[in-house]
């Protein structure tokens, strides 16, 4: 079988670099890389991207060795009917890794062609690191790395107005290209750059908030000697998505007409105000995500379509969707319902496999932008704890334990939450009071939740009734406890946590 590269592959074009892209991961390559790849195929865009790998570790290496060039595998409902296809990408021109190939990445930086930055360093990527200095090569953060570009780049020619950059941050956090601004400036402060500079920032940039909106499942390890039999080619980067895909992106009129992606057909929208847009989605689609993987991948079920087509766990999504996440968010219940139905009919794709673990990475960070203002809206709102939501937050806990009846699993996310939890959890023996005092470590981690939660009245309380219940019982006859208005378990557990 041919190795998919340009030398192999056929009717492969090759564009002039007018994108740089933080960011080499399955989503990016999946959504943005393949709109940019449809707007080139059909409106003539004309642009060739430039992927600079965030961390020192990654995928570059991989993206270079098929000279830039994979396939998305969509599938999905079209038009009422199930659709599959196939895409070649063929506008990366080159991946490149800053820490060990900094003059490739300056060059880059420097491209006086380049007029867009697209970002998903995920929601932990947009942070602020003061150790960040102007003369590192590169500088940790991206924000650092931002603002060095920019500077760079304002020097290289002379702080032409021209050569200003259009950022579109895919971040999972709200405000998210807002925060990347802020953060820059920040450092151009710190630094003690020219006021010139932070002028030419402000005006001769755009900052772009967006929301994304597709589901990624990523590498089809099961399948992939299926589809590269189909495809005629060794391909190790095939990304697979679902068909569905919505990119809203908050910006002057001037950035739409740079950007023209509607003309190409695709959900591209621009708009005055994305809150509206954002809250939906991170609530319904994300939280929904993040607030069941633990609950369902623990009950021993690993994908989401079969999670949700589930007796027990597909009515704790449920339940938790229209009976705890609707009624915190704006808009008629008409509306909100509507909504609310067709993201969740996406997880009933037949031809998506989407397996909890990928949505596991960085929980943490996720279940805070994700469900946590789901679960203190509500609060304010009525007044009373949210159950499944606080149910979510145990199983949550309990999932970082790393094991579930004797099988240990892999959990990935920041090393320091890693080490946290594997000493959390070696000092826990399982009493009702170790369980509570674990919770309340948890609850306590404001570097996480931006707040001590356990001020939050019954919140560590009624998280360690239900971490106690899961430890106790089992995953599958919790969730039976928290779906039922009257279980014994449920009161069981309440008796021996009081004593």
């Amino acid at each position: 079988m041919m190795k998919l590269n340009r030398t192999n592959a056929k009717e492969t074009e090759s564009y002039p670099t007018k994108i740089l892209q933080f960011g080499e991961g399955n989503f990016l390559r999946a959504f943005t890389d393949w709109i940019v790849n449809v707007m080139n195929k059909e409106i003539g865009f004309n642009a060739g991207i430039d992927v600079v790998q965030p961390l020192p570790n990654g995928m570059v290496d991989m993206l270079n060795d098929q000279d830039g060039l994979y396939h998305v595998y969509l599938k999905g409902i079209k038009e009422g009917k199930p659709i599959t296809e196939f895409s070649l990408i063929d506008c990366i021109n080159k991946g490149i890794n800053p820490y060990s190939e900094y003059e490739s990445y300056k060059e880059s930086i420097l491209n006086p062609d380049l007029r867009f930055v697209i970002s998903n360093t995920t929601e932990a990527g947009i942070s602020w690191d003061e150790n960040d200095t102007l003369d590192m090569e590169p500088q940790n953060s991206f924000p650092g790395k931002v603002a060095a570009l920019l500077y760079n780049r304002y020097k290289a020619f002379d702080g032409d107005m021209s050569k200003g950059l259009i950022f579109f941050a895919c971040e999972l956090i709200d405000r998210n290209g807002d925060i990347l601004k802020k953060y820059v400036l920040q450092h151009a402060e710190n630094w003690k750059l020219e006021n010139e500079f932070i002028t030419w920032v402000n005006e001769a940039c755009a900052f772009c908030s967006t929301l994304v909106d597709r589901i990624v499942p990523g590498f089809p390890r099961d399948e992939i000697k299926e589809i590269q039999q189909e495809l005629g080619y060794e391909d190790n980067l095939v990304v697979v998505g679902e068909y569905f895909h919505l990119w809203v992106i908050e910006a002057p009129k001037w950035v739409k007409e740079e950007f023209p992606a509607e003309k190409a057909g695709l959900e591209v929208k621009f708009v005055k105000d994305m809150k509206r847009f954002r809250e939906q989605k991170v609530a319904v689609l994300n939280g929904t995500h993040t607030g069941s993987y633990a609950v369902s991948f623990l009950y021993g079920i690993d994908n989401v379509r079969e999670a949700y087509e589930s007796v027990e766990v597909g009515s704790f999504m449920k339940g938790m969707v229209y009976e705890e996440v609707l009624p915190t968010l704006e808009g008629s219940e008409k509306e909100l319902t509507s909504f609310a139905n067709k993201i969740l009919e996406r997880f009933s794709n037949p031809f998506i496999r989407h397996l909890w673990q990928s949505i596991a990475l960085n929980a943490m960070s996720k279940w805070e932008t994700r469900d946590l203002p789901s679960l203190l809206n509500f609060i304010e709102k009525h007044g009373m704890l949210p159950q499944k939501l606080v149910f979510s937050m145990a199983a949550m806990i309990a999932y970082f334990r790393g094991e579930s009846d004797g099988v240990k699993y892999s959990v990935q996310d920041d090393q320091w939450i890693k080490d946290f939890y594997k000493e959390a959890w070696a000092e826990c023996d399982g009493r009702p009071i170790s369980i509570y005092n674990l919770c309340e470590k948890v609850l306590g981690l404001e570097k996480v939740w931006k707040r001590d939660l356990n001020e939050v009245p019954n919140l560590t309380i009624t998280v360690s009734h239900y971490l106690f219940l899961i430890t106790q019982v089992g995953m599958k006859k919790a969730v039976r406890a928290v779906l039922s208005d009257d279980n014994p378990l449920m009161q069981m557990t309440i008796d021996k946590m009081d004593k």
